[in-house]
């Protein structure tokens, strides 16, 4: 509907298909704050002529106060500097120090409140820079003098969380809320405890009791946006935060990174490397994603720095040093990869735990002991039913221990082009095949890879294995190829020795190892032999075969 532009006789309102319009009232700078929109109330305040020379340092705090709270920590320092040099006050010098600590300037943090009176917001920012600059005996110290009251038990909870002490984080904010149901806030703390833990469904239960009356809360968005992904899928999750994106809200880099993770890494070279000293997580993540495109030496790079503090951080280091073993052979890479891994699936809060319980599975796997192995994945194997990387490795598992007729099922199921394109695919396939009576299948296996750099040792896997289990049919074509490539006598011995079982197939009626067109094709196979022996062989076969006639 187009509205009229008419102006009535006052000039104060204007009428549109009957409708008055009321000239829209500009909110004050208090309703802004009362709003949590320190955007609005930021222009308000600069644009406003309320304050005369001598109230222009009140206008400075308040416009760093909006600052911090939109999480410009840097343009909030500097405005704290300039109100310093014109106030010097502890008060000031207490609030750089807390815009230093939120920039991770945390020994300049220190210097700026070392001196400075004690008070308990000191102690509480004296606490968690104990805990980030790593000293213990200092922060057990400042643990005994926090008050049991709400700012130092959030402060508490607070560096639970941060060690992935979820659990007892949860406890302190729960008997907080006991006696405080309006600080509806907390409950967003609690629901990212719960997150962590994997409770993802309570999580998103607790979380909705502050969306209810907040649900333009950017944080919460991306919260509920991130329980979505874990339950739900990526496309589900970016529905939440895809409106604020084009806002610039508060904490929009967290939210960009999130992005890149619900898209499954789509992105990650142009957003991540610019937050890696602003999100912790990004550096995991640009690891991560190095990792999928078999980018391990990137990978490495990325963490070989971190020094890990809860699980996830465990695995992706020891994931990481597997990778690097598999690429450069290097066994010390071998070691801090089952250092990693076992740390997580041995510890008392992740060995019932999925993760853990992988964890575990991947260190007995690098240690090669791979009965442990099945105890472990055989007690999630049901999380995984289709999952293409968790087969992969539980059939290379089962092939280890003898189980190939179970083995060659999980490889069949595979549907994952990159891992069928592995080498590694190949060569476990072709053995379960020739275990489980399939040996034409695995040759077959060779004939597509025979081109390849790697079909010389897939060669030699069927020549081998064949030659053991009695399918000496195959095992001869195997050895006559390997013969063709390398001239070595033991090849020729192989061939030799096959070409005989092969014989004796025929001879005593064997239902495997016998060639389709019978003793014709063995005698073919040694007439193209350029080994002195193979022709006291060929007429031996041949006075055989005569008698056939």
């Amino acid at each position: 509907m187009i509205l009229s532009r008419t102006k009535t006789d006052s000039g104060k309102s204007q009428r549109g298909s009957g409708t008055l319009v009321k000239k829209r009232q500009i909110p004050t700078f208090d309703e802004f704050l009362l709003k949590r929109d320190y955007i609005g109330a930021k222009t308000v305040l600069k644009l406003s002529k309320d304050y005369d020379e001598e109230d222009e340092q009140t206008k400075a705090y308040w416009l760093a106060y909006c600052d911090f709270h939109l999480g410009e920590y840097k343009i909030c320092l500097e405005q704290y500097e300039k109100i310093y040099i014109a106030n010097p006050t502890k008060d000031v010098a207490l609030n750089i120090g807390v815009c230093q600590f939120y920039l991770g300037m945390y020994e300049e943090s220190q210097k700026s409140i070392d001196d400075l009176p004690e008070s308990q917001l000191k102690i509480r920012l004296l606490f968690h820079l104990a805990h980030k600059l790593g000293d213990d005996q200092r922060l057990m110290e400042l643990h005994g003098v926090l008050r049991d009251v709400i700012e130092d038990q959030l402060s508490l909870a607070g560096l639970h969380y941060l060690r992935g002490q979820y659990q007892e984080a949860i406890d302190i904010y729960k008997r907080i809320l006991l006696d405080n149901k309006q600080m509806l806030a907390v409950n967003v703390y609690v629901a990212l405890c719960y997150y962590k833990l994997d409770y993802f469904g309570m999580s998103q239960e607790v979380l909705d009791l502050y969306l209810a009356t907040y649900p333009d809360s950017t944080i919460a968005a991306n919260l509920k946006a991130c329980n979505r992904f874990r339950m739900f899928n990526g496309q589900a999750a970016e529905q939440d935060i895809k409106h604020l994106l084009d806002n610039g809200v508060f904490g929009i880099e967290l939210l960009r990174h999130n992005l890149v993770v619900f898209r499954n890494g789509e992105g990650a070279l142009q957003i991540l490397p610019n937050l890696l000293d602003i999100i912790p997580e990004a550096r995991l993540n640009l690891a991560i994603h190095h990792l999928k495109r078999n980018e391990i030496q990137d990978a490495h790079q990325m963490i070989k720095d971190i020094q890990p503090k809860v699980p996830h951080e465990y695995i992706l280091k020891g994931v990481v040093h597997a990778s690097m073993y598999q690429e450069t052979g290097l066994k010390e890479h071998a070691k801090q990869a089952q250092q990693y891994l076992h740390l997580v699936g041995g510890s008392s809060t992740e060995c019932d735990t999925i993760p853990g319980r992988q964890a575990m599975a991947s260190s007995f796997f690098l240690y090669g002991q791979f009965e442990e192995v099945l105890v472990y994945l055989n007690s999630i194997r049901s999380f995984f039913i289709n999952d293409d990387t968790f087969n992969f490795n539980y059939a290379q598992a089962k092939v280890a221990t003898g189980y190939y007729k179970e083995a060659e099922e999980l490889l069949m199921q595979i549907h994952s082009i990159s891992i069928r394109n592995e080498h590694t695919f190949s060569m476990i396939l072709a053995r379960c095949h020739i275990h489980c009576g399939h040996a034409d299948q695995a040759w077959n296996i060779f004939v597509t890879k025979d081109t390849t750099p790697e079909a010389f040792s897939l060669l030699q896997l069927i020549a081998n294995d064949c030659y053991r289990i009695g399918e000496f049919w195959i095992a001869a074509k195997a050895f006559d190829m390997l013969e063709k490539m390398d001239p070595s006598p033991d090849y020729w011995e192989g061939k030799r020795g096959a070409c005989a079982g092969a014989l004796y197939n025929i001879i005593t009626k064997k239902n495997f190892g016998e060639p389709p067109n019978g003793i014709g094709e063995i005698i073919s196979l040694l007439r193209d032999s350029s080994n002195s022996q193979a022709e006291s062989m060929l007429r031996a076969f041949r006075r055989y075969a005569s008698t056939l006639k």
